[in-house]
């Protein structure tokens, strides 16, 4: 019959309406920004880089590699890589960006960026309230103000972060573990090469 979605969608609207006077799980509206509905976990806006410590520079996980910016299909992330390497939150040397951007004014919130980081180092944040009078430089978001702790990140996304912090915990344990056998093996053959009279 024509109309008939019309008059389903029609009759759902006034049982939501006649319902809220009568109950309040049927009142699908709150006084924003007094009240606020608490963002779903799974819920994403734009991303942020992770940090770990208490230091937002010298804990960031991002080590410059570049994928999410040729990934990017809006291409509004701007990446550039230092000439030097600074130790990480781990105390390994690597590379950093001296200069990560984000326009968010051209992000879509696809996430591919997230998808494609193998250092777990770029999230979806759920904070939607970035309005700005400056259209251009309010919208241009540098490192400083993408960069959020490893704690903020398990504050609005609790299961992924664990997940994330879990998996990184066990490649660090295997990556210790061969360093160890590396050093025990080097340590091995340099005293099987030793003299034995030990000159």
């Amino acid at each position: 019959m024509l109309g008939e979605g019309i008059l389903k969608g029609l009759a759902e609207t006034a049982r939501n309406f006649v319902g809220s006077y009568v109950s309040a799980e049927r009142l699908t509206t709150v006084q924003y920004p007094e009240e606020r509905i608490p963002a779903f976990e799974a819920a994403r806006v734009f991303p942020f880089l992770v940090y770990d410590g208490g230091d937002w520079e010298a804990g960031l996980r991002c080590v410059a590699c570049q994928i999410c910016e040729k990934e990017c299909p809006p291409k509004c992330i701007f990446i550039e890589k230092s000439k030097d390497k600074k130790p990480d939150a781990l105390g390994k040397a690597q590379f950093y960006p001296a200069r990560f951007d984000i326009d968010v004014s051209v992000c879509m919130s696809c996430q591919i960026c997230v998808e494609v980081c193998p250092f777990e180092a770029i999230k979806m944040d759920t904070d939607f309230e970035l309005s700005t009078d400056d259209r251009f430089g309010g919208l241009l978001h540098d490192r400083k103000q993408l960069a959020r702790s490893n704690e903020y990140y398990h504050r609005i996304h609790p299961t992924e972060a664990a997940e994330v912090d879990a998996r990184l915990a066990a490649e660090k344990s295997k990556a210790d573990a061969r360093a160890k056998a590396a050093a025990e093996a080097a340590a091995a053959k340099a005293a099987a090469a030793k003299p034995a009279g030990g000159v």
